[in-house]
């Protein structure tokens, strides 16, 4: 590994692969692609994959030492968590930006030079995310606002599958046609200042998996930086095929982990109705052990402590 002293890259992409052997060809190609308009690093972080990536990674290493300006790949000995990996790429980067992408996602050809432009333009804003699409080109809800204890009763109930006269943490009022400020963009792409990871730190990695992102931005926000969702580029994601083969225990990830967050930002006073919604979560996760088979270990690991 050459040293990266005195070296900086206009973007450094970290990647965390798990089992991403039917995407990471077409996801790396893409990215590719934007190298004319960029000068990049690309990290890459394998959580022990035991398909094809590992191969697929080592077949190709020297054509993507050759492509990318810098190459940085780890090859973790066991799964350490999503948070984890992301982490460890962050800890090696060496960008202006850093672009936290996801496997799934197919970049088009101009969208980081677009989203480059609207962070030079407006110093403010500390994290920007374009549109996403479906595969078939159909807008794919990605925006979301911070969720409070509301949000747990009606997920944990159900009641958030109905069409409520209310303002969730979904936004399924945003069409996601316009530009706006939001508070947490779907983590599948965002690009950020390395000063503002310079400022909030690491993701925290008492969150194993989900929900890590959606922790970093509230503490973007809240150290003065704008997030912004910018309509006038987009991305293709594929939506996590590696989780879809896991899904009932990333079902109970996920609900632990939307506990978990609230029990960070659990404001004073809540005791009560703190308690009765994280009843109710765990009787819904309960259901979901005993309905599908669920990764017990999987559970275990995502405790937060």
């Amino acid at each position: 590994m050459t040293s990266i002293k005195n070296e900086c890259y206009d973007v450094a992409t970290v990647l965390v692969t798990f089992n991403s052997g039917d995407v990471i060809s077409d996801c790396i190609a893409h990215l590719e692609k934007t190298l004319e308009s960029t000068v990049q690093q690309l990290v890459i972080v394998d959580n022990a994959s035991s398909d094809q990536t590992r191969p697929w990674l080592r077949k190709n290493h020297k054509r993507l030492k050759a492509s990318f300006h810098r190459l940085d790949i780890i090859y973790n000995a066991s799964n350490l968590g999503f948070t984890h990996a992301v982490n460890q790429g962050l800890k090696i980067h060496h960008g202006k930006h850093v672009l936290l992408l996801n496997p799934d996602v197919f970049v088009q050809p101009d969208t980081l030079n677009i989203l480059l432009a609207v962070l030079k333009e407006h110093p403010r804003i500390g994290v920007i995310a374009p549109q996403l699409r479906y595969p078939d080109q159909r807008i794919q809800p990605s925006c979301r606002r911070f969720p409070d204890f509301k949000d747990v009763l009606l997920e944990v109930t159900g009641l958030s599958r109905l069409p409520l006269p209310l303002k969730t943490w979904k936004m399924t009022e945003f069409d996601h046609n316009t530009s706006r400020d939001v508070e947490q963009p779907q983590g599948a792409f965002l690009l950020t200042r390395a000063g503002v990871i310079s400022k909030v730190g690491l993701l925290d990695e008492r969150f194993f998996m989900f929900f890590s992102d959606v922790d970093w931005c509230q503490r973007i926000i809240e150290a003065g930086w704008r997030i912004y969702f910018f309509a006038g580029t987009y991305i293709i994601h594929q939506k996590g095929s590696s989780i879809y083969r896991h899904r009932a225990s990333m079902i109970v990830s996920s609900h632990r982990s939307f506990y978990d967050y609230l029990n960070k930002y659990r404001k004073a006073g809540t005791n009560l109705v703190y308690i009765i919604l994280t009843s109710l979560t765990w009787l819904r996760l309960l259901y979901l052990a005993l309905s599908e088979p669920v990764n017990v270990t999987l559970m275990k690991q995502q405790s937060y402590k």
